[in-house]
């Protein structure tokens, strides 16, 4: 084989790595609609739990989450397309790790945050969407409990929100 047939033969051999490396992806939004095409009105979240404050922090996460995706435009005025409502039904946390010379004290925890999300197209009334879905974060408490899980709950509020909004986005419906 000539040294002009080698190069020919991996550069056509590179290409087609390079090409078939990249056929599964999609450029834009994954629900087969045009990016801003639909909007989608995010109610304030209702929080069932004992835990002051996550209400407004999982709304200001959806929203945000819901504006980086860029699948759907953010309706403010409550005509969405479609409309939103969630109810964080259960918080807890359970010990995943304890200190390595008391067996007792918990040293990380894993916080969950369940919430009820209900998806509803706003002309047919059909429920698009109707799950719980669950937000998951291990802490490291130190000295202080209840200072961790304060400073944790917008990332608690994120992985939720994050969650919530893969399913409205990539629903099949």
């Amino acid at each position: 084989m000539t040294y002009a047939l080698r190069r020919l033969v991996l550069a056509v051999g590179l290409v087609a790595l390079c090409a078939a490396g990249c056929a599964g992806y999609k450029l834009g939004p994954t629900n087969g609609l045009r990016a801003g095409e639909k909007s989608i009105q995010i109610n304030p979240v209702v929080n069932s739990t004992l835990e002051p404050r996550f209400g407004p922090v999982v709304t200001q996460a959806l929203r945000q989450e819901l504006q980086r995706d860029g699948t759907y435009r953010l309706d403010t005025a409550g005509t969405g397309d479609v409309v939103v409502n969630t109810d964080i039904a259960r918080y807890f946390r359970r010990e995943v790790a304890f200190q390595p010379r008391d067996t007792l004290s918990a040293q990380d925890y894993e916080l969950n945050l369940i919430a009820k999300v209900v998806a509803t197209d706003r002309r047919t009334g059909r429920e698009v969407l109707n799950k719980e879905v669950r937000g998951r974060l291990i802490v490291r408490i130190g000295t202080d409990l209840v200072s961790a899980e304060r400073q944790s709950m917008p990332l608690l509020a994120e992985n939720l929100a994050r969650r919530i909004a893969t399913l409205l986005v990539d629903g099949e419906w």
